[in-house]
């Protein structure tokens, strides 16, 4: 079975990319870094690679997606309402866009910004007693 995922992002510009996530509090991978391309990590498991467009172009034989369209929507679960709060406001004081308004449901609350590449992170908290396993 699948043990770790890498979602691969092209960006226009990597310093200003890693200058953004880092403000964030995320760190990076030194092994998978050069001057075209870093390895965020997410967490033991979940890492983003951040590709400058010409080098992510390399891995594909099709044109990258236009900023202004979406393909995907990265939703990651936070450990608090708190964490995706201030993640999302951070991110937007920065010079993310913001998405929507945080949407409280009860049981789960998420707030969405667009990075400062378009592409588009959904942050959410879900109460752990609400979920059946």
């Amino acid at each position: 079975m699948i043990s770790s995922i890498f979602v691969n992002l092209p960006v226009a510009n990597l310093k200003r990319s890693v200058d953004f996530f880092t403000e964030l509090g995320f760190t990076f991978n030194a092994q998978f870094t050069d001057e075209t391309s870093t390895c965020m990590i997410i967490n033991d498991t979940v890492y983003v690679m951040l590709l400058e467009k010409e080098k992510f172009q390399g891995f594909i034989d099709k044109p990258i997606a236009d900023p202004g369209t979406t393909e995907a929507i990265l939703a990651f679960a936070c450990e608090s309402t708190h964490e995706v709060r201030t993640l999302s406001e951070k991110a937007i004081a920065m010079g993310a866009r913001k998405v929507n308004e945080p949407q409280d449901m009860g049981f789960m609350f998420s707030w969405g910004f667009e990075d400062l590449d378009g592409h588009l992170w959904d942050l959410f908290w879900m109460n752990p007693e609400h979920v059946q396993g």
